[in-house]
């Protein structure tokens, strides 16, 4: 099947005549449960029909075809990273994370110190976690890296880190599945904020882990019922409806972020444009090779914050929020939050579903409003 016609009809339950396609959420903190609690429903923190869905969903679009797979959702990507971390390591362990990777890591990375795990940092671009993985008992990746839009091999580094006896964990919240499959690449964990394009409404927040080996994944749920952290049948329910309209709005997105980044690309100034779609990237020929889809975020440099904060006050079709992902464009200068080495200038867009023409034209306004 086409992405098309997984993504409508992924995790459906069997038809059953004159019930919904797509049963409602299941409101429950318990359930009946006669004799010995073997399930498949006993209480609503472990285990959920609605949960059930969209994680059967997830599986189909993560490693369509693939038997032996499994996907928990979390009530945020933050949970699910949160997951794989501390349920795979020990004190003692030693973990390697990116050093451009999403703002929250550092903070990530001082809870695992504080637990006595070591923690190593290399950057995506070049593939120089590779220099690092040394004993390592779990390898991190993000790619492309958010919000710098760097990309690296993730077979390569797959290989290297299980030689050396690593998993290997891939966010994959900027691709999506239609994007990129890190399972197919080798990766042990694939995970991702479904917040973001996942979803793509901007209103709910939602994570989730997806990984073949039944053990390690048995962890991951052992932490999620020791940590509670579960997500709500309504944001299940909604997530799962949305995942329906997700190929047509990551094409509209994709071709337009393209359209948008050769826009900034053809720029007077030099705005330093990343998008891993464009010949010119530094990324794209990684890229190229291992995404089937380039994302939605495009991120170009303002030569000062002032500038940068007229260019987001001039916007018009472009909401000034954090996230990425929603059918609404947005774009923010993303070192207002600090956590990111990134210059006070730097713009993170993210391309909703406008038409191409209209928001380029907006992007080009406001850059011109801007120059003051």
């Amino acid at each position: 099947m086409g992405d098309g016609t997984r993504a409508v009809r992924a995790g459906l339950p069997e038809p059953v005549p004159y019930e919904p396609t797509l049963p409602g959420p299941v409101f429950a903190a318990h359930f009946h449960l006669p004799g010995e609690p073997t399930g498949p429903y006993t209480y609503g923190r472990d285990e959920n029909p609605t949960w059930t869905h969209l994680e059967r969903a997830l599986s189909e679009l993560e490693a369509p075809g693939e038997d032996g797979v499994e996907t928990l959702v979390f009530p945020s990507g933050m949970a699910a990273i949160s997951a794989v971390l501390f349920s795979q390591l020990r004190a003692g362990d030693t973990v390697v994370l990116p050093d451009d990777g999403y703002q929250a890591l550092p903070l990530v990375r001082a809870q695992l110190e504080a637990y006595g795990i070591e923690v190593r940092t290399a950057p995506t671009a070049g593939d120089a976690q590779l220099d690092v993985l040394d004993r390592a008992g779990l390898l991190w990746i993000e790619t492309p890296s958010n919000p710098g839009l760097d990309v690296c091999d993730i077979r390569r580094l797959a290989d290297a880190a299980h030689a050396r006896g690593a998993r290997v964990a891939v966010d994959n919240t900027l691709a999506t599945p239609l994007g990129q499959r890190p399972l197919a690449l080798g990766a042990d964990f694939s995970v991702a904020s479904g917040t973001k394009q996942l979803t793509g409404h901007g209103d709910l927040l939602l994570g989730y882990v997806t990984g073949r080996d039944s053990e390690a994944m048995a962890a991951v749920r052992r932490w999620r019922k020791i940590a509670g952290a579960i997500v709500g049948p309504m944001e299940a329910w909604l997530a799962h409806r949305s995942i329906a309209t997700l190929p047509l709005r990551v094409d509209r997105q994709n071709a337009t972020a393209l359209a948008v980044a050769e826009a900034l690309r053809d720029w007077p100034e030099d705005l330093g444009v990343r998008y891993p779609g464009l010949p010119t990237d530094p990324s794209h020929e990684v890229a190229s090779r291992q995404m089937r889809r380039h994302g939605c975020v495009v991120s170009f440099t303002l030569p000062s914050r002032a500038r940068a904060e007229r260019f987001l006050e001039a916007l018009r079709l472009v909401d000034d929020a954090t996230s990425f992902g929603g059918v609404r464009s947005t774009a923010e200068r993303r070192g207002r939050w600090g956590g990111d080495a990134v210059p006070e200038g730097f713009i993170r867009l993210s391309v909703g579903v406008e038409d191409a023409e209209d928001l380029i034209a907006d992007v080009r306004g406001a850059l011109e409003a801007s120059v003051g």
